[in-house]
């Protein structure tokens, strides 16, 4: 974790080896199969049960006790309102962290383990994705080597979606991304209709802007987190499982002639190689560099992987 403080006394988080971490989980029951462990994580991910054990247990053990804390302030709010009325207001808990870094598994494990809670919450999970702006306005806007950038979203929409869920409004729409075509699906969406937990994934999550000398308010999409985690890795690491999974994809995905990467597929491992080697150095090393991990110290909970891309080390806010 040498980004947050290089003085442990002065650091705002509590750093917890994966073994002392597991420990916390106490008699929290684990409720996945191997076969669904199998079915929920990425190509090139090496979770599995033991990983969930250490790891995702003691998680889902600390935020129940948030959920539960803030559904007491919830009530007590309406209490200091005198307002019977008031709709439910969801947990959001924001996901970040760089492309090929397992923030996708991290989401589905979590949303799995936090609906089978003895309470039996709703849990849905929404993609960032969706927001991209589409292909042909990226293009308009001569973006298409900036996608995944903080420019290439759709930001109002994020916002509007966001600030309809904390408000509890009734059937909000997230559009839907297809990684085959690699665009924004036209006229498709998911139906979230007021969860008691949203997760919301995605490599710019945590993201901030510069702040107007007016004083006029700018909410960032994290203003409308309680929880937020940020998944991590060295820079090599992830680079490596960037170009791993770029080459796999090469013998799977890309096979199909209508997917976007097919002309990838085509080629000799060298040049592929070459091609992946490519990609991460000029877009996704950039935007990491530039914009996701500058916002990693903005986390409640920081998950650190080693080279076997399991979590090492986790940090937690103190409160």
């Amino acid at each position: 974790m040498d980004q947050l403080t290089p003085d442990q006394f002065y650091s705002p988080y509590r750093r917890f080896s994966a073994e002392e971490w597991a420990g916390f989980r106490a008699d929290t029951p684990l409720t996945l199969t191997e076969d669904e462990i199998r079915r929920l994580r990425s190509m090139g991910d090496p979770i599995d049960l033991e990983e969930t054990r250490r790891i995702y247990l003691s998680m889902s053990r600390l935020l129940s006790a948030h959920v539960e804390a803030s559904q007491l302030l919830f009530r007590q709010r309406q209490v200091f309102f005198r307002s019977e009325t008031a709709s439910k207001t969801p947990f959001i808990i924001g996901i970040a962290g760089s492309v090929a870094v397992g923030k996708s598994t991290t989401a589905r494990v979590l949303k799995e383990l936090l609906q089978r809670w003895p309470s039996s919450p709703k849990v849905d999970l929404v993609t960032t994705d969706g927001f991209l702006l589409p292909n042909a306005e990226l293009r308009r806007q001569n973006l298409m080597e900036r996608k995944g950038f903080p420019e290439s979203y759709d930001v109002g929409a994020l916002l509007r979606f966001l600030s309809g869920i904390k408000s509890g409004a009734r059937n909000m729409r997230a559009p839907l991304y297809s990684h085959f075509t690699y665009d924004v699906l036209p006229g498709e969406f998911v139906t979230i209709d007021q969860p008691d937990i949203l997760i919301f994934e995605g490599i710019n999550v945590l993201q901030t802007r510069d702040l107007p000398k007016d004083g006029k308010v700018v909410p960032f999409v994290s203003d409308f987190f309680d929880f937020s985690i940020y998944v991590d890795a060295e820079e090599s690491r992830i680079r490596q499982w960037y170009v791993e999974r770029f080459m796999r994809l090469r013998e799977t995905a890309f096979r199909n002639p209508d997917a976007f990467f097919h002309k990838y597929s085509q080629l000799s491992d060298d040049a592929a190689l070459a091609i992946a080697e490519n990609l991460w150095s000029n877009i996704n090393m950039k935007n990491l560099i530039e914009n996701i991990l500058p916002t990693r110290p903005r986390a409640d909970l920081i998950l650190r992987k080693g080279a076997d891309h399991l979590v090492e080390e986790v940090a937690l806010r103190r409160l």
